[in-house]
This record gives C-alpha cells, sequence and structure tokens, in this order.
C-alpha cells in the first residue's frame, strides 16, 4: 500500500495583510533580507504562497510594506516634545532605536525613495521644521537634511552593530584598537585624526547622533534670523 504524505497543517483563521506583514517582519528580523523568501513566509503563516500573493504583489511590495509598519509605529511612539526642538530630536531617536532594532529597515528606505515609510517621516520632520520658523523657501531643504542625516547615521549604526555581532567584535576593544591605530597615523597627513582618537575610543553612539540633530536644527534657526 503506497505511503502518504501528511500535508501541514493550514491556518483556520482568516489570513490579512497586516499578518502577512508582522510575519515578514520576523523573518527579516531573524534571518535577514535574504531569508525573506514566499516559501518561508507561507511555511511560517502555515498556507499557500498563492494566499500571500491575494495581499502583496511581490517581494518589493512586501519589504516596503514592513518597513512602513516599523516607521508608522516609531513615529506614533515618538513625543511631539514641548518644542520644535525637542519633536525633532524624538523623531530622530525613534528612528535610531528603530533602524537599530531592526538593521534590514535601512535598506528597505533606501530602495522606496519617495515612497510612504520615507514620507512619514519627512512629514513629522517637517511639521516641526515649520513651527520653528523656518522660511517656507528654506523648509524643503531644512527637512531633507534632516531626513538625510537621520537615516544615512542610524543606517550606517545599524549595519556596524551587525558587523560586529557577526564577526564577535566586543565593542570597548575594538574601538580600543582602532583609537590606537590611528593615534599612531602619520602626523603631517593625518592631524586631526591623531587628535580625536582618544574621543573615537569612549565615544557614545546615541549621544553623537542627537549631537548632530542639534547641530542641524542650531543651523535651521540660523537660517530663520538671516531671513
Amino acid at each position: 500500500m503506497p505511503k502518504t504524505v501528511a500535508n501541514p497543517p493550514r491556518r483556520a483563521d482568516s489570513l490579512t495583510r497586516d499578518t502577512i506583514i508582522d510575519a515578514a517582519i520576523a523573518l527579516l528580523d531573524t534571518a535577514g533580507e535574504g531569508g525573506l523568501t514566499f516559501r518561508a513566509l507561507a511555511t511560517r503563516l502555515a498556507t499557500g504562497a498563492g494566499a500571500i500573493y491575494w495581499h502583496v504583489a511581490d517581494k518589493d511590495d512586501l519589504f516596503t510594506a514592513a518597513s512602513d509598519a516599523i516607521v508608522a509605529r516609531a513615529m506614533d511612539s515618538a513625543s511631539h516634545g514641548d518644542t520644535p526642538q525637542a519633536g525633532i530630536r524624538a523623531v530622530a531617536l525613534a528612528m535610531f532605536e528603530a533602524m537599530d532594532a531592526h538593521p534590514w529597515l535601512g535598506s528597505a528606505l533606501s530602495r522606496a525613495p519617495g515612497q510612504l515609510p520615507t514620507v512619514r517621516i519627512l512629514e513629522r520632520l517637517g511639521r516641526q521644521v515649520d513651527a520653528l520658523g523656518v522660511p517656507q523657501e528654506k523648509q524643503w531643504l531644512a527637512a531633507c537634511t534632516l531626513l538625510n542625516y537621520l537615516l544615512g547615521v542610524s543606517g550606517q549604526n545599524a549595519a556596524n552593530a551587525v558587523i560586529a555581532r557577526d564577526q564577535g567584535l566586543e565593542r570597548a576593544h575594538f574601538l580600543d584598537t582602532l583609537a590606537g591605530a590611528w593615534s599612531r597615523l602619520d602626523a603631517q597627513a593625518f592631524p586631526f585624526a591623531r587628535k580625536v582618537a582618544g574621543q573615537l575610543r569612549a565615544h557614545d553612539d546615541r549621544e553623537d547622533f542627537l549631537a548632530g540633530i542639534d547641530l542641524i536644527v542650531h543651523g535651521m534657526q540660523a537660517l530663520q534670523a538671516d531671513d
């Protein structure tokens, strides 16, 4: 008598787009972008790939939807702040922490320029730029400068954390070794790097990130004064 192969159990509950997105986020967090396949997602959801395609067009659509869900949650968690500067810092810190928790997010946002995830961040930043009193003709420049800094630094920090984890690097030892190497560089060719080597050893990524946000905001306040 031929052997029968048991089919995997299928979901009894209704599959929704939100359920699929949450499962995609979990896959991305554990397996990275390469681990997000419709086969892996179907297995995780105990359903067929066809049922997933009913809710999302393709992997790019799913990748963008997953990033938008994370960004929307970050924006919801960010305080509006008592002042425009505080509001900008809150948005920046929420995104810094979101990208640290989900290292794939930086790649997702860079591949979806002008789409909803990025627009959500730009909208929150732009409102605060407006409230800060930046002249209207300079608000696009100011908001985009904030956005580009926020995404760039947060994304690089998240990428560095992944590299350190994959290579088994211990932060204090790595920075101490790097600072030592900088301090031994040629004094004429690299005077600045030698001068700040000690700061490299002790710097805090989050505090440096927020200090950069403050510098940009101070520059925007100077735009207001020049108008």
